[in-house]
């Protein structure tokens, strides 16, 4: 075995986990998960048989990842955040044929107890904020906070605020690494 798995862990035969990858106590991934290299599965994550985790992906303690959601390389998932698979779901009616597929691009940020409506993309290097909730498509690089979440400013890939307003154009620099980005007509994209 490659990966780290606790001994409390299960791992349906079938499920493939890469190198370095760690699987903590309580986790449940199903036989026809497929999870990179270098990704950290907190106490108490379930991980569903249609489900794709990139490289370097950490989900942090007690969130589940259900069939349809596809993560890329180096997303985070935050404590107890929220994913669904169905738009409308009820108990009495079968559904399992609906599931809307979710997707979340390179080096997003999902803040802990925030809900992604399924069927939505989540651009590149997005931040969701802490308990927001989710229910369209999310711009590359967006700050996006409240309920429902609205974009309220930008983020560098680093993680820091990018002073830019949310719709003309400009450039700004990332405080921490000096890294520049641009804004054209709402669009922002790094120029490094």
């Amino acid at each position: 075995m490659s990966y780290y798995r606790h001994d409390s862990a299960i791992v349906d035969e079938g499920a493939e986990i890469g190198e370095g990858s760690r699987v903590w106590h309580f986790v449940h991934v199903c036989g026809g998960a497929r999870i990179g290299k270098g990704v950290s599965l907190g106490q108490n994550v379930f991980v569903g048989n249609k489900v794709v985790i990139g490289d370097a992906c950490k989900v942090q303690n007690n969130v589940s990842v259900y069939d349809d959601v596809s993560l890329e390389e180096g997303v985070f998932c935050g404590p107890s955040m929220v994913f669904t698979n169905v738009y409308n779901p009820r108990s009495l009616v079968e559904r399992k044929d609906e599931y809307r597929p979710t997707l979340v691009k390179r080096g997003a940020t999902l803040g802990a107890n925030c809900t992604i409506v399924c069927g939505i993309t989540i651009g590149e290097y997005a931040f969701v904020a802490a308990g927001a909730v989710v229910n369209r498509d999310v711009k590359p690089y967006a700050l996006m906070a409240g309920v429902p979440a609205r974009q309220i400013g930008w983020m560098s890939r680093h993680g820091e605020r990018i002073d830019l307003p949310l719709t003309g154009s400009g450039e700004a620099s990332c405080a921490a690494t000096g890294t520049r980005y641009r804004l054209d007509d709402g669009a922002l994209s790094c120029l490094d």
